[in-house]
């Protein structure tokens, strides 16, 4: 039996700071009363994405809400909360989303950031990012390597905005960063 690495998804429990690997993807955080709460917000592709990230809130005792766009696409939004107060001042420069000084990717933001936009790509792994906002690409590129996971950064016609991840021993790198598959996600969605 292998035990589990000491930057895995289960090596300590979950915190509201895990919930950034869903702004490494296209995740919002928007503050509310001069920093006294804040709340996430985030519109994915597939059902069980929106019922992963209400789990993986609710583990970290935040009340969240499952709710679909008017184009017919699941979000999620938590309430406002001072809990989300950290992560909203890490995460935003005035009213624009970026990457914090000296970000370390860990495997709880590495699974909620492959929950929210993550997928298999031939024998790599891609892990979608914001289209607006260009300016945290690099800085998550340089993140990811800090974990130990190389990345290529790929534009809208390489199938981005997106960081794949190739090679077996990097893939088998992150599969066991963010542990187990999700119940619900089909296998084309997670690393393996």
């Amino acid at each position: 039996m292998r035990q589990p690495s000491l930057f895995s998804e289960q090596a300590r429990a979950p915190l509201p700071a895990d919930l950034a690997g869903v702004l490494c993807a296209h995740g919002q955080v928007l503050g509310f009363g001069r920093g006294v709460a804040a709340r996430l917000s985030v519109v994915v592709g597939e059902p069980w994405r929106v019922a992963e990230l209400a789990r993986a809130c609710a583990l970290r005792d935040l009340a969240a809400e499952r709710g679909t766009t008017e184009e017919g696409h699941p979000v999620l939004r938590t309430a406002f909360v001072s809990e989300l107060v950290p992560l909203a001042t890490a995460w935003t420069r005035g009213a624009v989303k970026s990457v914090p000084a000296g970000l370390a990717l860990d495997g709880a933001m590495l699974r909620l950031w492959a929950v929210a936009a993550g997928q298999r790509h031939g024998r790599g792994y891609l892990l979608g990012l914001d289209p607006h906002a260009p300016g945290m690409h690099e800085p998550l590129v340089r993140a990811l390597a800090g974990a130990g996971l190389a990345s290529i950064l790929l534009g809208p016609r390489g199938g981005g905005p997106a960081l794949r991840i190739t090679g077996r021993r990097r893939v088998a790198r992150l599969a066991e960063l963010v542990g187990e598959t999700p119940a619900d996600a089909p296998v084309e969605c997670w690393p393996g």
